[in-house]
């Protein structure tokens, strides 16, 4: 085992024995907090030779430990793929787990909080293996210990009624994608002769377009289901409002970046990719982007805000994952390193400011104890390092210049031009209906995130906690302050990032090291001419400001109430909210969204009640899930009559099972 390994190695055990020192401590759960906003940083810093040496030196890293398993053995192997996502994991995990540190000393049981870090380091662990596996069963396993860590900490408060909602949906949507996986893998296996390894897949070559495409349709549900791709999207705005903060950063943030992953990983074992694969990802990239963008808008808590601009993003990456399949089956180098990189490096991006958004949202939540956009204001005046952060994050997530959201669609959509003007008529359907889908994404983005920010932060606030708001302690901003830092820095000098995905896509495509090369310093040159004019105007910016702070140096500077419209009694209520900025669009758009509103007018001369409260229900629980599930719990109660407590009737039931599996395996040989 070479040294990079054998420190790798050392990583992951110390995430699971530092987990179980956190569980040990819970009494003393400052003592429990400790270890675990320790432990975490300093397993990415003992992985970091592994992750350097995959991703820059285009050697993997291979552990291959002595442990038998059924159809394969326990290899686990960094290469430029893994390693890309491991940068992700452990850097995200890092601040998650320093923030989360102060952040559950005001959240839940105490003795919840040492536990709690035994599945967050659990989570994390499985986030690696699932990264690093190389053998399928070993694949299943790590994805298990992934989604039920994650479920332990979803229902962290599981005495309340709608956490446990939360978690039963999460986990019910979690097995539903284990099951494709399963069939994935066997399928996968039983072209390898019974092995489960992943260089026996990488190897074996399937002339069959049948069996190719429903290996494709497999990893596009069982992967997409952890994604969020609709219609698979509806545990994640129950899930990341129960979590605690640091959680649905981390599982926002990264988790559902392992289905892209797997999504990834399979498409780089199938030889003969067709050009309907790419057709449906980029739909269910169009359809998953926009809806997810709706629903958010109509949104009222901000953490499911969040939440659904996390489908919305997801759709952004499918539809730079299908212009890369495209581009795999037209041979187009240009759409398959801007679609695939785009996908890739959104992923890197989306990571970073959605993390931050979730952190910013956990602070405000820990000072006015809501997260009811309608009951926030004002809260600029009062958490302006928080305000700030969460306006960086807000214009990254939204796709606007001179952050790194807008480099990585930037790309997505430079993939697109390109294909439009370069391929016949009959194939620039998609590549259009994704620019025109882009655009309406990104411009639906802006209005949510505006009224996000708007009302949150500034005009008054609207109860009286928000007078008594402040930036929460350091170990909480600092992770908050990094991150909306990497904003910048990433757009400002976006080309810093490029050379993260040259090994990258020569492992997931076959377009060599030099087309990649070539095709990447065609970005390279607007980029540059991009992060000048970020500096010029930053530099502008600084000198107008300076400027401007020297005359009221010297008249001094008064503060006083949001002007109040020359009102005499100015009132909270005069100002916007939430559902009021936004109903020009949900009008627009009901049709779809099928929002729901109660109305009661003011009545007489001096009225002194009026009402208005709009909901929007997400139609797939609605009108999909929960009726299937209805007619399921119904099936069930009719089936109620097998189980009679008799021990001797459960025991011909085994024994009629048995003969059934016995004339089954004797027909087949």
């Amino acid at each position: 085992m070479t040294l990079p390994a054998l420190f790798f190695f050392f990583a992951l055990l110390l995430l699971l024995v530092s987990g179980i020192a956190a569980v040990a401590c819970r009494a003393r759960e400052t003592a429990a907090r400790r270890i675990g906003a320790v432990s975490t940083p300093l397993a990415g810093l003992m992985a970091a030779p592994a992750v350097v040496q995959g991703l820059f030196f285009a050697e993997p890293v291979f552990i291959d430990l002595p442990l038998s398993l059924p159809y394969g053995s326990f290899t686990l192997a960094v290469d430029a793929l893994s390693a890309f996502f491991l940068l992700i994991i452990f850097t995200i995990a890092s601040l998650a787990a320093i923030y989360g540190a102060e952040y559950l000393g005001r959240e839940g049981a105490v003795t919840a909080r040492g536990v709690s870090y035994f599945w967050f380091n659990l989570l994390v662990l499985g986030m690696t293996l699932v990264a690093t596996a190389a053998n399928g069963l070993l694949f299943i396993i790590a994805w298990e210990i992934m989604s039920l860590s994650a479920f332990f900490l979803v229902t962290f408060e599981g005495e309340k009624p709608q956490t446990q909602k939360a978690g039963l949906i999460y986990i019910i949507a979690a097995h539903i994608g284990v099951v494709f996986l399963f069939l994935l893998f066997w399928l996968f296996a039983t072209n390898t002769g019974g092995s489960m390894d992943f260089t026996h897949f990488s190897r074996i070559i399937l002339a069959d377009q049948k069996t190719q495409s429903l290996l494709f349709l497999l990893s596009l549900i069982g992967f997409g289901a952890k994604a969020g791709f609709v219609p698979l999207h509806v545990w994640l705005p129950e899930a990341h409002p129960a979590a605690p903060s640091h959680v649905s950063a981390l599982m926002s943030g990264v988790m559902i970046k392992m289905g892209l992953y797997g999504m990834l990983r399979t498409l780089s074992w199938l030889t003969m990719p067709l050009y309907w694969w790419g057709a449906v990802l980029v739909a269910v990239g169009l359809i998953t982007g926009l809806l997810g963008v709706l629903y958010a808008l109509a949104q009222h808590d901000l953490k499911r805000l969040l939440a659904y601009h996390s489908v919305e993003n997801i759709g952004i990456m499918a539809i730079g994952l299908g212009l890369g399949v495209l581009g795999l089956n037209l041979h187009q180098n240009t759409l398959i390193v801007f679609g695939f990189g785009g996908c890739l490096l959104h992923v890197l991006n989306h990571s970073i400011f959605k993390s931050l958004l979730f952190m910013a949202a956990g602070a405000v939540k820990q000072e006015l104890h809501t997260l009811e956009i309608d009951q926030l204001g004002g809260l600029r005046k009062r958490m302006p390092v928080t305000a700030a952060a969460f306006l960086i994050g807000a214009a990254a997530i939204s796709g606007l210049p001179l952050l790194n959201g807008f480099v990585s669609e930037l790309m997505i959509y430079f993939a697109s031009f390109s294909a439009v003007v370069s391929m016949a008529k009959g194939v620039t359907a998609l590549p259009l209906m994704s620019l025109l889908g882009l655009a309406a994404i990104g411009g639906l983005a802006v209005a949510c995130f505006t009224k996000a920010v708007g009302v949150i932060f500034l005009g008054e606030g609207r109860t009286p906690a928000g007078a008594a708001a402040a930036d929460p302690a350091a170990s909480m901003r600092i992770p908050v302050v990094i991150l909306a830092a990497l904003c910048v820095v990433l757009g400002l000098a976006p080309i810093l990032v490029l050379p993260l995905l040259k090994p990258v896509l020569a492992a997931v495509t076959p377009v060599t090291w030099e087309t990649t090369n070539a095709e990447l310093k065609k970005i390279a040159q607007p980029l540059i001419y991009l992060s000048l004019i970020a500096g010029i105007m930053a530099g502008v910016f600084m000198l107008l400001w300076r400027l401007r702070r020297r005359p009221l140096a010297v008249q001094g500077i008064q503060r006083s109430g949001t002007w109040d419209c020359g009102y005499l009694e100015p009132d909270s209520r005069m100002q916007y909210t939430a559902s009021s900025f936004v109903q020009p669009v949900i009008d627009q758009t009901n049709w779809l969204l099928r929002t729901r509103t109660v109305k009661e007018m003011p009545q007489g001369y001096f009225p002194d009640t009026g009402k208005f409260v709009s909901h929007t229900p997400d139609l797939f629980i609605e009108k999909g899930y929960r009726p299937l599930f209805a007619a399921i719990a119904w099936l069930f109660h009719q089936l109620q009559w097998m189980q009679r407590g008799r021990i001797s009737l459960y025991i011909l039931y085994i024994a009629v099972a048995l003969l059934a599996l016995l004339f089954w395996f004797g027909g087949l040989r």
